[in-house]
């Protein structure tokens, strides 16, 4: 299945950028736009992105969107509605004709792909910065760039190395033991969870999406220990809180809560772990200015500066090469770099999860909430 394109503007405007470029890295660090291009039309005061809290938003300002500022005289302000909320109301502006509540989404790709299968999303192909980047960046399954990938990451089992005496968990299944009943926490609709408890639950992945009982009834053993459900800001404040001992989340969350003196440790258990991207997009209907400032910001934040020093925050591998992995990172298995780091984990392609995501999502709160 293939997303809609659409060309940049009109014909002037995307003959003048393929004139004269976006600028790349070198082009754009450290030097105000304005003199990098003679005809660009108005800024806008501010640009809103859509982005997560905590320490999610924190590096993205560090690295992408104060160093935005700097160059182009242009506030960003970040909106930390959750992406499922915006989702509809963004969706709905563009079916209305309204200019949408936000300039550019920071999503999950299978988000961002629901939108881009709706034609809602800008084509972002002509990104001059595009041509420095790796294949991660493009989303698979859909025509042009709908949405550019800016990183992966991985959702490892977190935990707390007291409450694991004889070493790192070598199974999801080590989250059945009953003395981490109430100690243990998912994400509210176990995004990042349903692969992995497929394998330990006796299934295989080539089944997925036709059979996932194994998944299912292994989540069913999982909700016995009354595990916490809640999003990613949650898990970094319930391991320093000492609320839990083991946790499916994005590592970044596990980073954080060892950044601020908790004892805490990630791994991938024998089962796997989910890999993942997130990645910037931009709505249709805006100004045609905004439109160009906002895509100027999308092709700054794939630069190898951005990317090092947004990424250095949350721990994640990016998509321009040369991007250094922070030092405590080498070699972990949150931060995969080669073909063998990529064998232990699973990778579903988006097109599966955007057709069943929502069913996925249903059938986990029902289990969770029976």
């Amino acid at each position: 299945m293939t997303g809609p394109t659409k060309p940049f503007l009109n014909l002037g405007r995307r003959r003048f950028l393929q004139g004269v470029g976006l600028a790349g890295a070198a082009g754009l660090v450290g030097m105000p736009f304005g003199r990098a291009f003679a005809a660009e039309p108005e800024k806008p005061k501010e640009i809103i992105v859509r982005a997560w809290g905590g320490s999610w938003v924190d590096s993205l300002k560090k690295g992408v969107s104060d160093p935005f500022t700097k160059a182009t005289g242009i506030a960003v302000r970040h909106d930390l509605t959750e992406d499922n909320e915006i989702q509809p109301k963004v969706w709905a502006a563009v079916a209305q004709k309204r200019v949408p509540p936000i300039h550019i989404n920071w999503d999950t790709t299978t988000n961002a792909t629901k939108s881009a299968l709706r034609g809602v999303t800008e084509d972002l192909s002509d990104l001059s910065n595009l041509a420095n980047v790796t294949v991660l960046a493009k989303p698979v399954g859909l025509d042009g760039y709908p949405i550019v990938n800016t990183y992966g990451y991985v959702y490892v089992l977190a935990y707390r190395p007291s409450a694991f005496p004889n070493g790192a968990p070598k199974s999801w299944k080590d989250l059945l033991d009953p003395k981490f009943k109430g100690r243990i926490a998912l994400y509210n609709d176990g995004i990042g969870f349903h692969f992995p408890a497929q394998v330990a639950g006796g299934g295989k992945l080539e089944d997925i999406p036709g059979n996932m009982q194994p998944a299912w009834d292994f989540i069913a053993k999982v909700k016995e220990q009354e595990p916490l459900l809640g999003e990613d800001p949650d898990f970094t404040a319930w391991f320093q809180k000492g609320e839990i001992d083991a946790a499916c989340t994005i590592s970044t969350n596990a980073r954080e809560a060892k950044a601020n003196g908790v004892d805490i440790a990630w791994t991938v258990p024998e089962e796997g772990a989910k890999y993942d991207t997130d990645g910037l997009w931009i709505p249709k209907g805006l100004p045609e200015n905004e439109l160009y400032w906002a895509k100027q910001y999308i092709n700054f934040a794939i630069t190898k500066d951005a990317q090092q020093v947004w990424l250095d925050g949350l721990g994640l591998p990016g998509v321009v090469p040369g991007v250094n992995p922070p030092a405590d990172l080498v070699g972990d298995p949150s931060y995969p770099t080669t073909e063998a780091d990529f064998k232990k984990l699973i990778r579903i392609s988006s097109k599966v999860q955007v057709e069943h995501e929502s069913e996925w999502f249903g059938k986990f709160k029902e289990i969770m909430q029976g």
